[in-house]
C-alpha cells in the first residue's frame, strides 16, 4: 500500500511585483506548510500568462473557457488542490489587475455551479487570504478581501484565515514585522492539519498513515 500524498497546498502570490511584502507573508505560510508535512505549490499570478475575461459568456454553455493561455495551467492547479491561499497587496482599496484577471477568470466554475447545476465539492477545502496594505487609504483593507472571499465560495474555499498587515509598504518592510510572518507560518501549518482532517470527515477513514 503506497503512502497517502502529501496535502498539496497551492499558494497564490497577487503582487505586481515580486518578492514584496505580501510574497514574504506567502512564504512564511508556505515554510509552516513544509513543517507540517504539506506541499506548497507557489503560482505567480503577474508571470502565469493570464489575459482578461472577454465577458463573451461562452463558458455558460459547456462550463469551460474558450480561451488558450495560462489559466489552463492555473485551472488544474485549482482543481488539484486541497487548500488555496491567496497573498495580495491593497491596490487603491482592492487587489492588483494581476490577481483581479485570475479571479475573473473563475466564472467557469461558478457557470458549472449555477447553470449548469454540477453539485459543489463534497466538502469546503481550507483556505486563508493574507493581505498588506500600506496604510493611510481611508477605505482600508476590506475591499481587497471582499472579491478574494467571493471566489472562494465559487472554487469551494473556506475562509479559515485572514491576516491583515497595515503599515509595510518599501518591499522589504515585512521582515520588520515578525508577529506577522509568524502568524502567516503557524496558519500554514493550521491549513495543513485542516486538510489532514478532512481526509477523515469524507468517509471516516484515516488515510494519513505514513504522512
Amino acid at each position: 500500500m503506497s503512502a497517502p500524498a502529501a496535502p498539496r497546498v497551492l499558494c497564490i502570490a497577487g503582487s505586481g511585483r515580486r518578492h514584496g511584502n505580501s510574497e514574504g507573508l506567502l512564504d512564511a505560510l508556505m515554510r509552516g506548510v513544509e513543517v507540517a508535512g504539506g506541499l506548497p505549490v507557489k503560482l505567480v499570478a503577474m508571470e502565469a500568462d493570464i489575459g482578461a475575461c472577454g465577458a463573451c459568456n461562452a463558458c455558460s454553455r459547456g462550463g469551460c473557457c474558450i480561451k488558450h493561455d495560462g489559466m489552463e495551467a492555473v485551472y488544474s492547479e485549482l482543481d488539484s488542490a486541497e487548500a488555496v491561499i491567496v497573498a495580495t497587496p491593497v491596490y487603491f482599496a482592492t487587489v492588483p489587475a494581476v490577481l483581479k484577471m485570475l479571479y475573473d477568470r473563475c466564472q467557469p466554475y461558478w457557470v458549472r455551479r449555477f447553470v449548469l447545476g454540477e453539485p459543489p465539492r463534497a466538502y469546503k477545502r481550507p483556505g486563508a487570504a493574507l493581505v498588506v496594505g500600506g496604510g493611510g487609504d481611508p477605505f482600508g483593507t476590506g475591499c481587497a478581501i471582499a472579491p478574494t472571499k467571493s471566489v472562494f465560495a465559487v472554487l469551494g474555499v473556506s475562509v479559515d484565515h485572514v491576516l491583515e498587515v497595515v503599515g509595510p509598504d518599501e518591499p522589504t518592510d515585512i521582515a520588520k514585522r515578525p508577529e506577522a510572518l509568524s502568524r502567516a507560518e503557524e496558519i500554514g501549518r493550521e491549513l495543513v492539519l485542516a486538510v489532514l482532517e478532512a481526509r477523515i470527515s469524507v468517509d471516516g477513514v484515516d488515510r494519513n498513515q505514513g504522512l
